[in-house]
């Protein structure tokens, strides 16, 4: 019997509400990808991602899409970890994300953790583009498998546009079949988790954010643009949260 492969889409659309707030006039998840409105805070609407299921599995192709219009301002988060695992057959997982922010949006993307379970094979592949006065928070972390688990196969790309300009196309290879070296002092230096933080605001055009390292475990890297990206590494998931909520503390 065939595998069954799951296709799924969840898309967000905010907008000025023209009352001080934002609203969501889209709102849809579909099979796994449910999404939930909770309280916000002053003009900022909240939503969660809640998976109604594991997954995805191998073959499984999920996406979700989120447009913040002009005035508006969002925050994302998820319920709980997503987790690759493997599926009956040989075929890799994706996972597609992406985010547009207008000029005057704001759009913080804080989802937990993604989770590279043993014998997974993942694609996710992340696009941004934000206006040149559109603001963003963006926060990705990986784990190389479940504790004590060897890591699947996850294969991970970013491409962030400001003003239609490229300011960030980074990728990321790591686990069983990955170019060798991955693992190595050039790469993750036997760490299990990795993370980035892309933070798009106008004032960076003005004054830069200098590069530095912060914690012993990242680094702060000024972007072609009005942008700063910060890669972290540590040995589990609770250090690397640290490393990258003190980078964004320090971004003021």
């Amino acid at each position: 019997m065939d595998q069954v492969r799951v296709r799924a889409l969840a898309r967000i659309v905010a907008r000025d509400d023209g009352r001080g707030g934002t609203a969501l006039p889209v709102l849809d998840g579909g099979g796994p990808l449910a999404l939930r409105r909770t309280r916000g805070s002053g003009a900022e609407a909240r939503v969660v991602l809640v998976g109604a299921m594991s997954g995805p599995l191998g073959g499984d192709h999920f996406t979700v899409e989120a447009d913040v219009e002009q005035g508006a301002r969002l925050r994302v988060g998820s319920a709980a970890a997503t987790i690759a695992l493997p599926g009956q057959g040989k075929d890799e997982a994706r996972y597609d994300v992406r985010l547009s922010v207008a000029d005057g949006g704001e759009l913080h993307w804080l989802p937990e953790q993604l989770i590279a379970a043993r014998g997974s094979d993942l694609t996710v592949m992340t696009r941004v583009d934000v206006g040149a006065a559109g603001r963003l928070v963006l926060r990705e972390e990986q784990v190389l498998g479940r504790a004590g688990e060897e890591p699947g196969r996850l294969n991970s790309r970013i491409r962030v546009r400001v003003a239609g300009r490229m300011v960030l196309d980074q990728e990321l290879a790591c686990g069983p079949g990955a170019p060798g070296g991955w693992d190595g002092p050039a790469g993750l230096g036997g760490c299990r988790a990795v993370g980035q933080l892309v933070v798009v605001r106008p004032e960076f055009a003005r004054a830069p954010v200098a590069a530095g390292v912060l914690g012993g475990g990242a680094a702060v890297m000024p972007l072609a643009g009005p942008a700063v990206l910060v890669s972290a590494v540590a040995d589990d998931a609770l250090r690397l949260r640290g490393l990258l909520d003190e980078a964004l503390a320090s971004l003021g």
